[in-house]
């Protein structure tokens, strides 16, 4: 599980000088380096992410939760014969 407040303090740290560490933390791998490279899309994806931070950490811990659940699978028998 990611925590929103992991992520913000990423963020912070980004605009000291590293862009991009929330997106490469919430699984955005193509974004955070679009970020790393053009500082935060020069500082708009910043403001951006300022305001959506928690809706990518539930997102990501949405999709992957599902991915990690066990799934069962029971199989029936029907032993009764059809004469």
């Amino acid at each position: 599980m990611k925590k929103t407040s992991t992520a913000y303090i990423l963020f912070f740290v980004a605009i000291i000088g590293i862009a991009g560490l929330n997106r490469f933390y919430t699984g955005k791998i193509g974004t955070g380096v679009i970020y790393l490279l053009t500082f935060g899309l020069f500082g708009i994806g910043l403001l951006y992410d300022l305001f959506t931070i928690p809706s990518q950490v539930r997102t990501y811990n949405a999709l992957n939760n599902a991915s990690n659940q066990q799934r069962v699978v029971v199989n029936v028998v029907n032993n009764n014969s059809i004469n």
